[in-house]
């Protein structure tokens, strides 16, 4: 993010390296686990109606596209992310979907420090994309200039690791034989949003009002032949695992798989999502 630290485990840097070629290489699986978010997303856009909506951390834009679909007529869904190969993916699928080019458009920029424009948008969405600030704090300070008055704010985050082994499966099971990348408590990063109290003291700081945290959990669901494929390009393994050699790559394959048998049902691996959703109006 402008003004931080250029390093490998730096969020911005991971997703505009590994992190985003991996998330890009993993967009149809990633979407499909995620439909139930979209679909909420898109269902509560619809209720509002708005003409501009902000998708914040919007990746490769399925969300983004989904949404537009529920803009007022002629209006537009925005999304931004910080990663140029994944706002690149979005452009390129938007092209392939002529009907919906109108209704979407997307921003590589840090949505913390962006200038969006003073009351830009009716609505603000996010679907895992604002764990990542560095500052959180002024990342939704600017998101609320950027919103019109009384605009309504629905962000889904994750809750904690321990309410979602799934998430930590890989990292648990590897950590004995590869130095993995480690995460504090309140970091950037994916379980960054995990106490609600903290969501609510930065929202309030920031001066959105009504905020409501409330727990959200889904099933998950994806064929047991895409397992490995996940857990080899996504999470703390996705990051270090091109870079180990063969044989340790193999070992790790081996140990990790087991790992996720709790998750495995036949062809199917399925799973509990445990999110929040956080409301607030601007």
């Amino acid at each position: 993010m402008n003004g931080s630290t250029e390093t490998p485990d730096n969020p911005s840097t991971l997703w505009k390296s590994v992190g985003g070629r991996n998330w890009v290489e993993s967009q149809r699986l990633i979407d499909h686990l995620f439909k139930p978010i979209e679909g909420l997303l898109a269902k509560a856009v619809e209720c509002q109606s708005p003409q501009r909506v902000l998708d914040i951390g919007c990746g490769t834009g399925g969300t983004t596209r989904a949404i537009s679909r529920y803009t007022r007529s002629e209006g537009q869904a925005t999304g931004v992310d910080i990663s140029e190969v994944m706002i690149e993916a979005a452009r390129q699928a938007m092209k392939k979907n002529g009907a919906e080019k109108a209704g979407a458009e997307f921003i590589c920029a840090d949505a913390q420090t962006f200038d969006f424009g003073e009351s830009q948008y009716d609505m603000l969405v996010s679907r895992f994309g604002i764990m990542f600030f560095e500052d959180p704090i002024k990342a939704f300070q600017n998101l609320r200039r950027a919103a019109a008055k009384d605009a309504p704010g629905l962000f889904v985050a994750w809750r904690s690791p321990q309410e979602n082994p799934f998430m930590t499966a890989a990292a648990r099971a590897a950590k004995s034989m590869v130095t993995l990348p480690q995460q504090a408590p309140d970091a950037p990063g994916q379980f960054a949003f995990a106490d609600a109290k903290r969501v609510e003291s930065i929202l309030d700081s920031a001066g959105w009002n009504h905020i409501s945290i409330e727990p959200l959990d889904f099933e998950c669901t994806f064929p047991e032949s895409k397992l490995v494929g996940y857990f080899t390009r996504l999470g703390p393994l996705g990051r270090v695992f091109p870079d180990l050699d063969e044989k340790t790559q193999a070992r790790l394959i081996t140990v990790v798989r087991d790992a996720f048998e709790p998750f495995v049902f036949g062809d199917t691996v399925k799973f509990n999502a445990a999110c929040w959703q956080i409301k607030a109006r601007a």
